[in-house]
Order: structure tokens, then C-alpha cells, then sequence
């Protein structure tokens, strides 16, 4: 089994691939690619639109390699939808995958995002995705995107302050984190909302949980449906040569 990462964004070596293969089984091929044409970070539509084309024509290109399934490395799920029209493989976005998985751990979720820009796309894909009843709020840790890396102790520091927050005053059962960047820190939260009197809170770590499903989904079979992704009808494209088709 063969699943690729696209990494919707020009900043070189941001997600290195080394940090994805301890959740995906041993046997599993893992490979990724990042985008030539697009923004060098993703927060917030404008920056999703850039990236939508590049992602698609990345979907594309891992399709006709032999890859099984593509998840897409951004909670904005930046070109999801035009990628599973244009290819038959499984694609997925951690967003639509966790805002599900969440629905299913508790009667209502809160995202915790990097930037308030990043917000509105969020209420938008819980609408979109059929569980905005289950969004208890979106709160931010006014971090850049860019700048979760390096030293985790502030980053894990805003969260915990958001995540008691979200639990505490907005009655989340179940926290998302909102950016793919945040990867790791799922247990680390964990742990601080327990020493806090709030125990028992499932915290979702995006990647992790899209790649095990994208591994599922690739083992058994299963792929989106042509009754709602279309193949799209072949027509003269202007200015999209490297979508290569």
C-alpha cells in the first residue's frame, strides 16, 4: 500500500515525511510531496484558493504513480473536493476526517486554530461537512502557522489556555486541533487538561488520524462516489498547464 502526503504549501521541508511514518503501519509505502506553485502557509481562504490548484494537480500526478490513497496535509482541506472529481483513488482532508471522527467521541467538538483568519473556514466546513450542531466553538492561539515549529512549550502553553477554555465555557467534549502543524502535542494536552480537573477530553491530532484512515480506506476499498465527484467534463483549460492533463 502506497499513501501520499501533500503538503499544500512552498515552505521546503516544513512537514518533513519522517514525522508521518511512525502512524502508519510499517508495511505501508509513505511518501509526500509540497506544492512549486502556492502559498508558503495556509491561514486562511485566500491562502486555501492558492493552494487548490497545485493540490489537485498533485492528487493527479500520485494517481497515475500507483499511489493508493492522498491526504492532504492542511486542516483548510484545500482543493478536497476538486481532487476526488479529478482522480479514483481515496482522497482525504484531516478536517472532514476529524470533524467526523469527533461527532462520533462526544456530543460536541471545539478546533483550537492557529489565527483568527483561519475561523470563518472552519464554522464554513462544519456546515459543509453535516456537523455544525456538533461545533461547540473555534478559539485560536494567535500563533502563525510557521511558527509552531521549533520550541513546542508556547504553542502547548496557548493551547492548554484555549483548551480549558473551550471545555470549561463553551462545552466542547472532544478538541480538534486546527492546523496540521500542531502534530505531536495531542498527549501533551492531554495530560495538561487532566492536572487541570478536566480528564477524560479526547484531543485529535489531525494527521495521524487521516493517515490511519486513509490506510483503511485504501485496504478495503473504498472510494468516494461518483454520484457526488463527478468526473469533470473534458474542455479547453487556460493558464493550468501543470495540472498535466
Amino acid at each position: 500500500m502506497h499513501i501520499r502526503v501533500i503538503t499544500p504549501i512552498t515552505t521546503h521541508g516544513y512537514s518533513p515525511l519522517d514525522g508521518f511514518r511512525e502512524y502508519v503501519d510499517a508495511a505501508t509505502v509513505l511518501s509526500q510531496v509540497e506544492l512549486d506553485h502556492g502559498p508558503a502557509s495556509i491561514e486562511c481562504e485566500f491562502d486555501e484558493m492558492l493552494a487548490a490548484p497545485a493540490t489537485v494537480a498533485r492528487a493527479i500526478a500520485a494517481e497515475r504513480e500507483g499511489v493508493d490513497a492522498v491526504v492532504i496535509d492542511c486542516m483548510g482541506d484545500p482543493g478536497l473536493q476538486a481532487a476526488r472529481e479529478a482522480v479514483q483513488i481515496p482522497v482525504l482532508g484531516p478536517c472532514e476526517a476529524c470533524m467526523h471522527v469527533a461527532a462520533m467521541m462526544g456530543q460536541a467538538f471545539s478546533v483550537l486554530t492557529v489565527l483568527d483568519t483561519t475561523s470563518p473556514g472552519f464554522v464554513k466546513r462544519a456546515r459543509v461537512y453535516g456537523v455544525a450542531d456538533r461545533l461547540a466553538s473555534v478559539r485560536s492561539v494567535n500563533i502563525p502557522v510557521l511558527s509552531l515549529k521549533g520550541d513546542h512549550s508556547p504553542v502547548l502553553a496557548a493551547l492548554t489556555e484555549q483548551a480549558v477554555q473551550v471545555v470549561r465555557d463553551d462545552g466542547a467534549h472532544v478538541i480538534i486541533f486546527g492546523c496540521t502543524g500542531m502534530k505531536g502535542l495531542a498527549g501533551a494536552l492531554g495530560a495538561e487538561l487532566a492536572a487541570q480537573g478536566y480528564g477524560g477530553v479526547p484531543v485529535i491530532d489531525p494527521m495521524p488520524t487521516t493517515l490511519r484512515m486513509a490506510e483503511a480506506f485504501a485496504k478495503v476499498g473504498i472510494q468516494h462516489s461518483r454520484r457526488t465527484y463527478h468526473t469533470p467534463p473534458r474542455k479547453r483549460i487556460d493558464g493550468y498547464s501543470f495540472l498535466g492533463l
